[in-house]
Parts: structure tokens; C-alpha cells; sequence
């Protein structure tokens, strides 16, 4: 008999925050985290939502409000399952299931995704947020597009021509900047030298940038990748991946060695892609912690291969 119940309960605080000087390619601030709890305490707050399941498809919905009960009694039917739905639950019974405390969002994708149950079983229920999609952004002025995360947000007075960041992830976010052609006149990509070359100008810009006053900070970089590619459009571009962590101690002022650890404040990975046109040179920007850039590589690489630059009308 497997067993499962979701318990809907507020969301608590972040437990620690970072705040990091600012730059717009170090954009910062603090990832939100779902807090997932096994074998804890349980409780009956307001508003409980139990759900239990066997393997001969009877489904028992106990407590929730009255719109999340029926509605997800009413998908389990579709698919087969047997489902007696009780309006309130007594605390002994929720005590006897095993229980994880989960986000309002993480109750509402389990309702919403109906096909989970007909597919699985419902011990092996991951709670999974699918692809958001992405949208295109034209700037016909400045002769550039890409394609973005179309939940993510536009932030104005950042720095770059154009500002893009989760709403989720703070740290990750996109950027575009491009040079002035009364200072330089780009023909070619290639113009920056082969894409190795490239990389390590790409780096030495961004360590500039991130340079801070602080006592103790130490940064480690490393090149990961570099490539070209001839996109669509038949103009070719340089792709540079980098990883950059910060160091620093938590105790600037201690006079003793052994009072100033040293500590990871944070570990990135940054993705530019480089292209030429109207005698200027393009970079789009990711920004994204390492950690995240893992789960979500697949949609970060589809904004990195839909940047283009386009000819501007003089």
C-alpha cells in the first residue's frame, strides 16, 4: 500500500541572505528555495490536503479547500481511479500517513498535471516545473535578437542595452551590450582572433568588472569552452563559457589568521556569445549559479544559439 500526503503550510523566510557589491553582469541577490521536510512533525494547519493512494487505484482525498479537492478528485477520476473525497480530516489520521511539507506551488502542480497519475505510480510523483518556453526579443534599432525564458523579467537602469532576470533565481539573468563604431570597426568575429583568444579577453572583462575593494576576496576563473559556429543567417559566432568563484573571509577586520576563514560566497557559470555587424561587436550575456545552470542547460543553450545580430538601415 503506498501512501501519500501533501500538507499545505506558509512559506517560511529564506534562512540566510547575501548581499554582493553591484554590477549589471553582478546582478545579485538571493535564490528562493521550496522547503521539503521527511518524517517531520506533522501538523493541521487550515486548509489541509491529504491525499492517499494504493496500487488498485482507490484514492482517498481528505481536508483542502473545496475548489482543490473536487478539482483534483474530478482529474483522478478521468484516469481510472476510485476517489472518496471527505470534506474535513481528524490530526490522528494525517499522523498515521508519511508526510512531506510542500510549497502552495508544489500543491497546485500535482493537481494540474493529471498525466502523472495516469502514467506512474503515485509513490514515484517527483515534483518537477516543466520548460516555461521561451519568447523573442527584436531590437531593430540596435540591430540584435534572442530568445529569453518568457517568465523571466525585463529590469531597466541595469546597465547593458537590455536586462532580462529570473524572478525565481536572482543571480540568473541575460544581458546585451555592443561596442560604438566611432571607436572601433568591427569587419568580422574574427577580428578578436581565434575563439581561444576570444575567451580569454571575454575573462579578463569580466574579472575587471568583478574587482572589489574588499579585504580578503579571492576569485578563481576558469575557461571551460570556447567555439565558433555560422549560424543561419550565415554570420559566424564565438561562444565563451567561463566559471568564476568568489572567496572571502568572514571576519575582514580579525587580526589573528586563524580568526579570518575563508568561505565560497558564490560559483557561476558565464556563457557570451559574440557577433559582428553594422561595424560593431555584440556579446549577450548569461548569468547563472552553477548549481542551477545543471538543471536548466538545455533552455540556457537554446538562448545562446538564437542570438543574432541583423543589419541596421542607415
Amino acid at each position: 500500500m503506498a501512501k501519500l500526503a501533501a500538507v499545505q503550510h506558509q512559506r517560511h523566510p529564506p534562512s540566510s541572505l547575501s548581499l554582493l557589491p553591484s554590477s549589471f553582469s553582478d546582478f545579485n541577490s538571493t535564490r528562493l528555495h521550496a522547503c521539503i521536510q521527511y518524517k517531520r512533525k506533522v501538523w493541521q494547519p487550515k486548509g489541509a490536503l491529504c491525499v492517499t493512494a494504493s496500487s488498485t487505484k482507490k484514492i482517498l482525498i481528505m481536508g483542502g479547500t473545496r475548489f482543490i479537492s473536487e478539482f483534483l478528485s474530478r482529474l483522478l477520476v478521468k484516469v481510472g481511479h476510485q476517489v472518496t473525497l471527505f470534506t474535513r480530516v481528524e490530526a490522528p489520521i494525517i499522523q498515521q500517513l508519511p508526510a512531506f511539507a510542500v510549497s502552495r506551488r508544489s500543491v497546485m502542480a500535482l493537481i494540474l498535471s493529471s498525466c502523472i497519475f495516469s502514467q506512474i505510480g503515485l509513490g514515484d510523483i517527483a515534483f518537477a516545473e516543466p520548460s516555461v518556453g521561451l519568447r523573442e526579443y527584436i531590437d531593430t534599432f540596435d540591430g540584435y535578437s534572442f530568445k529569453y525564458p518568457q517568465n523571466w523579467l525585463q529590469v531597466r537602469g541595469a546597465g547593458a542595452d537590455i536586462f532580462f532576470r529570473d524572478p525565481y533565481v536572482l543571480d540568473e539573468n541575460l544581458s546585451v551590450e555592443f561596442s560604438s563604431p566611432s571607436s572601433s570597426r568591427y569587419k568580422s568575429v574574427e577580428d578578436l582572433g581565434p575563439p581561444e583568444e576570444a575567451g580569454k579577453k571575454v575573462l579578463k572583462q569580466y574579472l575587471t568588472e568583478f574587482m572589489s575593494t574588499r579585504l580578503g576576496v579571492r576569485r578563481e576563473s576558469n575557461i571551460i569552452s570556447t567555439s565558433s559556429r555560422i549560424a543561419d543567417d550565415g554570420k559566424m559566432y564565438y561562444q565563451v563559457e567561463v566559471n568564476i568563484k568568489s572567496y572571502a573571509n568572514n571576519n575582514e577586520l580579525a587580526v589573528m589568521p586563524q580568526d579570518r576563514v575563508v568561505r565560497l560566497e558564490w560559483d557561476r557559470r558565464y556563457l557570451s556569445v559574440l557577433g559582428v555587424e553594422n561595424n560593431r561587436l555584440y556579446e549577450l550575456r548569461l548569468q547563472t549559479p552553477e548549481n542551477v545552470f545543471l538543471e536548466e542547460e538545455n533552455d540556457l543553450r537554446q538562448v545562446m544559439d538564437s542570438f543574432r545580430v541583423n543589419t541596421v538601415a542607415s
